[in-house]
């Protein structure tokens, strides 16, 4: 027989390799529900129409043992009745799921609905679609980061200019009023983009009979896109280098795995403990845009940097501040280091002269990276794995055939890249070519 549970005995049950469920002795169908996780929580269990049901009460401790006891003997009278508690409960969810969308017809709240509905479960950079329609993360709420109807309305955006209004009156000429404005504040190509995320929004609003037409048909983007064809050159890589040293934790050595991977920002922003296995870094598909996990042979350079890192307690995330959120603001850092490597290349100036650094994105050490080891002799085709490029030589037909992962041969190219970076960094002056061969054999 069951024994009575007493807030003593709660306080004693321990989690272990399974699920458990606790009968209560003096409350038949009350359970107390251990995960191993260490989470507690509250549960009846009954029959509705011949069939087993169960409905959660709530977690433990917020619910006690005499609020559970209490709620549980009021639920289990409506099955007495013949009611099903677990069926109205799910009903009264899904009623009010759909009075909270049901009049939404403001601009900003069929942007929450957009980015709830369609962006997050399809786009990995719905972030990016929400900072284009004026939505940014509540920074202040850790546990709302990624809960788009928690999002804070930033400042001067579309968001702050329209929410209010209804979303079928927003016409055409506001539209390009509002790409206007972002083109003056010296940022084509955002304009481009806030456009391209106007466009699927109201689209997906005809789609929804919210509005009758879309204001962005027969807009063109307002600046023509080029590709960027700037890359570090050896110089300016011993002055990233330098500088990255000197900002240090947590910037400094993300950069440094930035240009000693040839991987993208967020991928390595965000890396975890758990993905990097000795010298392999394995990105999930989760986090990768072509849907695919993507190995990442790390070089001795690379090691030596994530070695040496800080971890913090009880977090798996490697370039964390807070143990709980990725790092943020790469902006500033981005101009943190730009300050760092102009010092050091004035202070390495045979005339004492100062020479204003071109312009660089994060994202040219990516090419950087390729073009670097294009010039060490290594294979496209290689350097296209390293990048997890799905177009190039191994794009269309052929990337449905060619299922070789190139393993070896990443791992041979990313340590040749790894000592030559090493080798620009240590010497002084930089007076041949280093090759791919020479390289692998130190």
């Amino acid at each position: 027989m069951s024994k009575s549970l007493t807030v003593a005995a709660l306080e004693k049950f321990k989690p272990g390799g399974a699920r458990r469920e606790i009968p209560d002795g003096l409350l038949t169908g009350l359970y107390f529900i251990v995960q191993p996780t260490g989470r507690k929580s509250w549960a009846i269990r009954y029959r509705s129409g011949g069939r087993p049901r169960k409905m959660s009460l709530g977690p433990y401790p917020a619910l006690g043992l005499s609020e559970a006891r209490e709620q549980a003997r009021m639920a289990l009278q409506k099955v007495q009745l013949g009611d099903d508690p677990a069926l109205a409960k799910q009903n009264a969810k899904r009623a009010a799921k759909k009075s909270e969308f049901a009049t939404v017809t403001t601009f900003e709240g069929v942007v929450r609905l957009f980015l709830i509905r369609h962006a997050k479960p399809n786009n990995r950079s719905w972030r990016e679609t929400a900072r284009q329609l004026g939505l940014a993360p509540n920074k202040s709420k850790a546990d709302c980061m990624d809960d788009p109807k928690a999002f804070v309305v930033v400042d001067g955006g579309i968001t702050d200019n329209w929410g209010y209004r209804q979303i079928s009156d927003i016409t055409r000429a506001e539209v390009i009023t509002i790409l206007d404005e972002i083109v003056d504040r010296g940022a084509p190509v955002m304009a481009n983009r806030t456009l391209a995320a106007l466009r699927k929004l109201f689209n997906w609003s005809i789609e929804r009979d919210l509005v009758k037409e879309n204001p962005c048909d027969r807009i063109k983007p307002p600046t023509v896109e080029r590709s960027r064809d700037r890359i570090l050159s050896d110089e300016e890589i011993r002055a990233f280098w330098k500088a990255a040293s000197t900002m240090g934790w947590p910037f400094g050595e993300l950069f440094k795995i930035l240009l000693l991977t040839g991987q993208r920002r967020d991928e390595v922003g965000r890396m975890s403990w758990t993905e990097i296995n000795g010298e392999l870094w394995t990105i999930p598909r989760v986090r990768v845009k072509n849907d695919k996990a993507h190995d990442v042979p790390l070089n001795a350079a690379a090691v030596e940097v994530l070695e040496a890192l800080p971890r913090i307690t009880n977090s798996d995330l490697v370039f964390t501040t807070n143990g709980v959120n990725s790092v943020s603001g790469f902006s500033k850092a981005k101009a943190t280091i730009d300050r760092h490597m102009q010092t050091v290349l004035s202070d390495g100036a045979a005339d004492g002269k100062t020479t204003a650094i071109e312009p660089w994105r994060l994202h040219d050490l990516r090419r950087t990276v390729a073009s670097g080891m294009a010039k060490l002799g290594i294979s496209l085709a290689v350097i296209e794995k390293i990048l997890n490029h799905t177009s190039g030589s191994l794009g269309g037909i052929a990337g449905v055939y060619q299922r070789y992962d190139f393993a070896d041969e990443k791992r041979r190219a990313l340590v040749a890249w790894g000592n030559h970076i090493s080798y620009l960094v240590d010497r002084d002056e930089a007076k041949h070519v280093v090759t791919l061969a020479n390289l692998t054999s130190r």
